[in-house]
């Protein structure tokens, strides 16, 4: 009987790990916008702080329309528990773009949420900081806990970026950022 031998080298490994990521990725594709956002059980938890958040932050940064063109930043805010869409609520944004580094104060600025927990802003495009395309978003006014997220784009040419985020109620005795 006679076998054929598979030597593994580096463009089998690579397809093999493309192929297994695509099929545990599919059936997120086959569900429902609605659906995926609806946490088993219907709870919806408090999003965590990332690690490297706050570097860079500055408090009360100004309501802006934008902060130039050629990238866009979006998400929805929601309560924790319910999932209730949170109205009303000031997002900050920075970010290194190709205007300057993060602590550019043209390159931060803050956004409401729209009737439906929305947030909108539109910016310069992203630039690597310290190897990483990245931008800081932060929730830090009362009557929710403080939240800073830094999360990484897939590449410095990305247009677009949605994050979503699940807000807790501020504890009475917490400290607030300053």
């Amino acid at each position: 009987m006679t076998g054929k031998t598979i030597f593994a080298n580096r463009r089998l490994l690579l397809t093999g790990a493309v192929a297994a990521g695509a099929v545990g990725l599919l059936p997120r594709f086959l569900v429902s916008a609605d659906a995926q956002s609806q946490p088993a059980g219907g709870s919806y938890k408090p999003t965590e702080a990332m690690a490297g958040g706050a570097n860079n932050y500055e408090p009360n940064a100004p309501l802006v329309e934008n902060l130039g063109t050629g990238f866009v930043v979006s998400g929805l805010v929601r309560k924790a528990g319910n999932g209730e869409p949170l109205r009303n609520v000031r997002v900050q944004i920075w970010a290194a773009t190709e205007r300057g580094g993060e602590r550019v104060p043209s390159n931060r600025g803050s956004v409401m949420t729209d009737d439906q927990g929305r947030y909108r802003l539109e910016t310069s495009p992203i630039v690597p900081q310290f190897g990483q395309p990245h931008i800081h978003i932060a929730y830090d006014d009362p009557g929710f806990a403080t939240l800073f997220l830094r999360p990484v784009l897939n590449s410095r040419h990305d247009k677009t970026m949605n994050v979503d985020f699940v807000l807790a109620p501020a504890s009475p005795n917490a400290p607030r950022p300053s």
